[in-house]
């Protein structure tokens, strides 16, 4: 994979189109935090992002702007419309992604949230020290996920 070759709605698109797929359809705010837990594997594991777009730390944790007012119009309800996500994803990634998401799509939208606000962690950080809006870096994911 080459630093950059997907963007998060790319990735995003896909998760969405599998959970349909799997008849596991998930939420945005799901789908927020299963984005987030994904970058921070690959960063951390690969060494590398999986997408560039930036993760900023908002109220009910990690939120990538674009990909969230992009399917904030189903509210709390589950995303059901296939995406048609147009990535070709390497095998190592695609399995990679593939049980990340199987993992935390069980869990329970809220059960997320707490994991991700968790005092050890990136979000944790950088929301309570910089607030609403402030950007998650890369290089603090790697560190402390």
């Amino acid at each position: 994979m080459e630093k950059g070759l997907y963007s998060a709605m790319d990735i995003a698109k896909y998760v969405i189109d599998k959970c349909i797929d799997d008849e596991m359809p998930i939420s945005n705010l799901q789908l927020q935090k299963i984005l987030y837990y994904l970058q921070v594997y690959f960063i951390k594991h690969e060494g590398i992002p999986l997408f560039e777009d930036e993760i900023e730390a908002w109220q009910f944790g990690p939120v990538i702007p674009e990909v969230y007012y992009e399917y904030c119009g189903f509210g709390g309800f589950e995303i059901q419309i296939k995406q048609e996500a147009d990535i070709s994803l390497e095998n190592k990634e695609k399995s990679i992604i593939d049980s990340i998401v199987d993992e935390k799509r069980k869990m329970e939208p809220w059960e997320l949230v707490k994991d991700t606000h968790d005092k050890s962690k990136a979000w944790y950080a950088r929301y309570n020290a910089l607030g609403r809006g402030s950007i998650i870096s890369k290089d603090l994911m790697g560190r402390i996920g």
